[in-house]
């Protein structure tokens, strides 16, 4: 073990979102690849909008991840786990209460007694300036007599950090030399509210500070506040830890990645089918690589080669396509027993909304294993792929049926022809090598193109135009119920009338 300690520190005012995840996971990985300690701390200042079921989300989800912290709250809902705790914010009250004192008495900060009102009108007397929003420091030298006659009008104080003059400089582990003037930082910013709230600037950094964080590895946005934050250590006396802020996450645009525009939410992976090696697989690669063409790696794998001096500066753009490959590998990695146990919960869902009649038995979804692990590239994927096995009585658009090479009176008599070369074969002889040269012989006798005679069939025994191969969902099916649905869309299509298709 080192001295090594690493944080995430999600707010639960949202679901779990994927570049809180990803940075979790590169925290993770960092801390288990030198032996060092994963910490997870909730920061839940923001009342507001903060609630229980967005924490359990956020905690849930990092525990599909694999993502199991050495100190902090549970899922349970135990207060903390670990010697720095309480890992809540809102049960760390005292610890800023007691810092804000010690910057006030050492004159690192001061009570502001501007309203918002007055805030309001400064910033926009530098907005009708074309100047950037900076605080004037109106409050900075305010006499004790000031102080008590603002304090007689019933105004509370807001408390704010000295800033100062100079350049703030660090060495980030990602991108290098980073040198900022704080003459950019707004001027001196506030960090206890009027009611006695700290905000984050203020918390993070004495949590940081207190939990002996060493290494803050977190979003390339938080890069312009990192200044501030190192100036807050070096007021309350505290170490500074060493910094690495990790590329945006892009939509495909190259725009930051936004609910508005991508799906952003884990849980919505998750109910999706996306199986937790895949995404931690994928997000592992989203700003990171090994260095060689190897992409399909386990959580191990990726712990033994993380190095965070490998993170790319450049921003990493989300491809869905890709995630879905990778997800695709980790599911043919699956055992039979594995992927039917995964399988089990999303034919279930299908059952309950009514898609399919009955939830089929586990030796039923065993059976079909070889039919479907290679082609799904989500587990939800499994109700498209093979619902047509469950239900009952099958609902066909007579359009569908129709191949584009075909009208509708071939493709009557192509299902007819079909249909009376099945029902000449044997129950006991009812397998796919018996029944493939059956058809495409069929085909080539009536000059059909085989494929033509497989879609038309395919769509009459499942509905849908994209299956698993036509002679294993034949076999899937059985004889009598194959039969069945080859005369229910013959009917179908008498039903339709001669113009369909043509």
């Amino acid at each position: 073990m080192t001295d090594v300690r690493v944080r995430i520190a999600p707010s639960p005012t949202g679901p779990l979102h994927i570049g809180t995840a990803r940075t979790a996971l590169y925290n993770f990985l960092y801390a288990r690849h030198v032996g060092g300690a994963f910490i997870l701390r909730v920061e839940d200042t923001d009342v507001a909008r903060s609630s229980l079921a967005y924490e359990k989300d956020i905690l849930d989800g990092l525990h599909w991840l694999g993502l199991v912290w050495d100190e902090g709250p549970g899922v349970a809902g135990e207060d903390a786990r670990g010697p720095y705790g309480p890992y809540r914010q809102m049960k760390r009250l005292p610890l800023y209460a007691e810092a804000a004192e010690r910057l006030l008495a050492a004159d690192l900060a001061y009570p502001c007694y501007c309203t918002p009102e007055e805030l309001d009108a400064e910033r926009k007397r530098l907005e009708a300036a074309k100047l950037p929003p900076r605080y004037s420091g109106r409050c900075a030298h305010l006499t004790p007599a000031d102080r008590a006659a603002f304090e007689a009008e019933g105004r509370k104080p807001a408390l704010r950090f000295r800033v100062g003059e100079g350049v703030v400089a660090f060495d980030d582990i990602v991108r290098g030399r980073v040198e900022i003037d704080v003459a950019n930082l707004g001027g001196d910013f506030v960090i206890v509210r009027a009611d006695g709230t700290p905000l984050y600037h203020f918390t993070v950094v004495v949590d940081d500070a207190a939990m002996k964080i060493s290494h803050v590895i977190r979003g390339e946005d938080h890069l312009s506040n990192t200044p501030k934050h190192i100036l807050l250590f070096r007021a309350l006396g505290e170490p500074v830890p060493e910094f690495a802020h990790l590329p945006l996450i892009l939509n495909a645009d190259r725009t930051k990645m936004s609910k508005r525009k991508s799906q952003t939410a884990i849980g919505d992976y998750i109910a999706e089918g996306f199986i937790r090696e895949g995404m931690v697989n994928y997000l592992a690669l989203l700003g990171w690589s090994t260095g060689t063409e190897e992409e399909v790696l386990g959580l191990d794998e990726l712990v033994a080669r993380f190095e965070l001096e490998a993170v790319h500066k450049g921003g990493a753009v989300f491809d869905r396509e890709r995630l879905e490959w990778l997800n695709g590998q980790w599911i043919r990695r699956l055992s039979p027993d594995e992927l039917v146990e995964r399988l089990r919960p999303f034919l279930e869902a299908e059952a309950i909304a009514g898609r399919i009649d009955r939830m089929p038995a586990d030796e039923e979804i065993r059976a079909l294993v070889p039919l479907v692990q290679e082609r799904l590239p989500v587990l939800g994927a499994i109700g498209d792929l093979v619902g047509f096995l469950f239900v009952g009585r099958l609902e066909v658009d007579p359009a569908l049926l129709v191949p584009k090479r075909w009208d509708v009176a071939t493709t009557r008599e192509g299902l007819l022809a079909a249909r009376d070369a099945i029902a000449e074969v044997r129950p006991v002889s009812f397998e796919a090598d018996e029944l493939e040269p059956l058809l495409r012989g069929l085909a080539e006798q009536r000059g059909w193109k085989a494929g033509d005679l497989f879609m038309a069939i395919r769509v009459a025994v499942t509905g849908r135009t994209a299956t698993p191969p036509l002679f294993d969902t034949l076999i899937a099916l059985g004889r009598e119920r194959t039969l069945g649905r080859l005369d229910a869309a013959i009917a179908a299509l008498d039903r339709s009338g001669p113009g369909q298709g043509e």
